[in-house]
């Protein structure tokens, strides 16, 4: 009986047990939403844009309650531009001058690594992503996103070569892709490399910030202010949405983009995120699908530098998607990724991009494909944040223009 009585004692305990845990587990995964008020308090650049729907801009702020510790662990470094983790959890760093870094998460970087062919490094250009073949560790393959610079003009092109054993330099280096076509300045080259699940890229382009180029976001037979989708030989992947349309590039994967130079894939539901500029406000997140118009310039949620409306001044337009998220005034947003890691609970499936002009990193929290709450992180260094990266340790790595590395992680 006293037997019986104890067993019956342990499972119901293990029972309750259980569930307080199921609870937890729930508890942890459900994102917060932002209940403080919104982090932007600075008047919009034209207050008579209008969000298309509640909390596509200035959502209620939220703020880290796990504690973690953010730290410069290298210095030093020459303009980085892209940060992208190694099958090894060590950090792939581009400086746009064309030299390719190799850092450990404790901070240990290599010296330069060349091989590159001449990068177009003016103002906006030079060797700018880096993405690792999904089979890095067999082919040491690494493919380069780069501003190219001929007679004719720049463009962003798509490169890749070997990473040789002793790791000093990228060898037989091709190009596979030129984002046709070629113009005279060195601007909005957008130029974040993705791999999708199926071993393709996806490739960010700008519309090379000039009036005469502009439109090109709205045509199909330019690759200016698209995103691209192409094969590891940069071919157009089977099943773009534009395959077999005449007269259109058929590697265009979605198109009206401004400069977008952020894109991750959502670890949870897979699906294709970008952080784009505006003008004078109109930063955007964009939930990328096939053959989707993003608007530019047709419809912004900015102004002209010079305080002038864009076109016609309107934010929407039948036929052209709406940003998830957009800030005004200012954000500037660069390279960004998702959170994965449980390591800080409240940061997971959370998206991290780094601010430029605003000098901080955003943390936005989404759910049901709606941010929900905002914060800003490292608003007191006084960087411009130009990529983050997801760590295979379960913390955040970010370089900024001024030569940090940083590492963002649960103390």
């Amino acid at each position: 009986m006293n037997y019986l009585k104890f067993t019956t004692l342990f499972l119901s305990a293990f029972v309750l047990m259980s569930a307080s845990c199921e609870a937890q587990k729930v508890t942890e995964e459900e994102p917060q939403v932002g209940t403080l008020p919104p982090v932007e308090t600075n008047q919009p650049n034209n207050p008579d844009f209008k969000p298309a729907f509640e909390g596509q801009t200035r959502v209620g702020g939220v703020k880290t309650t796990t504690p973690y510790e953010a730290s410069v662990i290298a210095d030093g470094l020459n303009k980085p531009w892209g940060v992208t983790v190694l099958p090894d959890g060590r950090l792939a760093i581009t400086e746009k001058g064309g030299t390719l870094r190799i850092a450990t998460t404790d901070g240990t970087v290599s010296n330069p690594i060349t091989g590159f062919p001449a990068v177009d490094d003016r103002s906006q250009g030079g060797l700018l992503d880096v993405a690792p073949a999904p089979d890095f560790g067999s082919s040491r393959m690494l493919y380069f996103s780069f501003a190219e610079r001929t007679p004719q003009g720049s463009l962003t092109a798509v490169g890749k070569g070997r990473l040789s054993g002793d790791e000093t330099k990228i060898e037989d280096f091709r190009i596979i892709y030129r984002a046709i076509p070629y113009f005279d300045n060195s601007m909005h080259f957008g130029s974040r490399l993705l791999f999708d699940e199926n071993g393709h890229i996806f490739v960010t382009t700008g519309e090379r910030s000039d009036l005469a180029t502009r439109p090109n976001a709205q045509k199909l037979n330019t690759a200016h202010g698209k995103v691209i989708h192409i094969t590891t030989e940069g071919e157009p992947v089977p099943g773009n949405p534009f395959i077999g349309t005449e007269g259109v590039l058929p590697e265009i994967y979605s198109y009206g983009h401004r400069n977008p130079q952020g894109l991750d894939i959502h670890p949870a539901t897979g699906e294709l995120w970008l952080s784009e500029m505006g003008p004078r406000g109109g930063d955007e997140v964009n939930l990328v699908k096939p053959g989707k118009n993003y608007g530019w310039p047709t419809i912004t949620y900015g102004i002209e530098y010079n305080g002038n409306i864009v076109g016609e001044g309107i934010t929407q337009k039948e036929g052209m998607e709406q940003p998830v998220y957009y800030w005004d005034p200012v954000f500037s947003p660069s390279g960004m990724a998702f959170y994965s890691s449980n390591a800080i609970p409240e940061w997971q499936n959370n998206l991290f991009i780094g601010g430029l002009n605003s000098k901080h990193i955003v943390r936005l929290v989404i759910k049901d494909n709606k941010v929900v709450g905002e914060e800003r992180l490292l608003a007191n260094e006084g960087q411009r944040f130009r990529d983050v990266a997801d760590g295979k340790d379960g913390a955040l790595y970010a370089v900024t223009d001024e030569g940090r590395l940083y590492r963002i992680g649960a103390k």
